[in-house]
């Protein structure tokens, strides 16, 4: 069994390279490398071509944050040989939320030791997520987020703050039409939209807390235009998850599960996969049942899984 590490030296405070150096040297036993990436998108890149030369089994380690995950994801759809994990760094690391939180995911060894599950996967055109694709209030946030970091002031949670209170001045309604199952689900404004495999986007907000990532169904939840007031007062119980069950959301929230979800929206509509924003106009989303195999470290109980 290969090992191959993914390593973003960007993501969360601190470059984690030594510290990935130094287990891989503590551990010669293993047949292991590491990679560090470049630039956005490169290690996508960089492990198609990795991928299409070895046959042999190989797991791969996201080290990184959400974008880092998606891309390595992204790498290794398609190549049955593959198993991704993740060593969870980043500063929002959503998708190991729904097997509650990182810390189990940052034992570098019992993840090496750990169990392979399968999961389902989200397609957007050519494009994949493993833990949502959102758009909306959110989507403005996130594509914020990434103009705000290039200044030296805004960094961290500074740029975060930025990035809300801009979307909140400046995106509380948004307009399209969804599709779901073949069915009509939503034409007209929205305030946002989760489409989740997952548990929680944004770091913290849990979206989608009936979800299951193996069960061949994701979880569609749009939310009305509110008042500025109103979002204030309903954000802390959308942040728990506890949403789709207080009625102080009655006639608010559209809520159903589907496999496939066509989306028509007006020219340069943004939606985020897995926190990375694209644009585009329309856009057909579908679940991949069972698509990948997914690393669970050792530690992690089996009632997670």
């Amino acid at each position: 069994m290969e090992h191959l590490f993914i390593v973003n030296p960007t993501a969360g405070k601190r470059d984690i390279t030594p510290e990935i150096q130094r287990f891989l040297s503590d551990n010669p036993q293993l047949s292991a490398r590491m990679h560090r990436t470049k630039a956005p998108g490169e290690a996508t890149v960089y492990l198609r071509r990795y991928l299409a030369s070895r046959p042999e089994p190989i797991r791969l380690y996201a080290c990184g944050g959400d974008g880092t995950l998606n891309e390595v994801v992204n790498g290794a759809v398609g190549f049955p040989q593959a198993s991704v994990g993740c060593y969870p760094c980043g500063s929002g690391n959503d998708f190991v939320k729904y097997y509650g939180g990182a810390g189990p995911f940052l034992d570098l060894k019992g993840l090496v030791d750990g169990r392979e599950v399968p999961v389902d996967l989200i397609q957007a055109g050519e494009r994949y997520a493993i833990n949502a694709c959102h758009f909306g209030f959110d989507t403005a946030v996130a594509a914020a987020i990434g103009r705000y970091k290039r200044f030296p002031l805004l960094q961290g949670r500074g740029a975060y703050l930025a990035a809300v209170a801009r979307a909140f001045l400046f995106s509380m309604r948004s307009r399209c039409a969804l599709t779901c199952d073949g069915e009509v689900f939503h034409e007209g404004n929205f305030l946002l939209c989760t489409i989740a495999n997952g548990s929680h986007v944004g770091g913290a907000y849990r979206c989608a807390p009936r979800s299951r990532d193996d069960d061949g169904q994701l979880e569609v939840c749009l939310v009305d235009p509110v008042s500025r007031w109103k979002f204030l007062r309903l954000m802390g119980a959308y942040q728990r998850g506890e949403h789709l069950d207080d009625p102080r959301f009655s006639g608010y929230i559209h809520y159903r599960r589907a496999r496939s979800i066509r989306l028509d929206a007006p020219y340069g509509f943004a939606l985020s996969l897995d926190g990375e924003v694209v644009s585009g106009q329309d856009f057909s989303i579908r679940v991949l049942p069972q698509a990948l195999r997914f690393i669970l470290p050792r530690s992690l109980p089996t009632s997670m899984a």
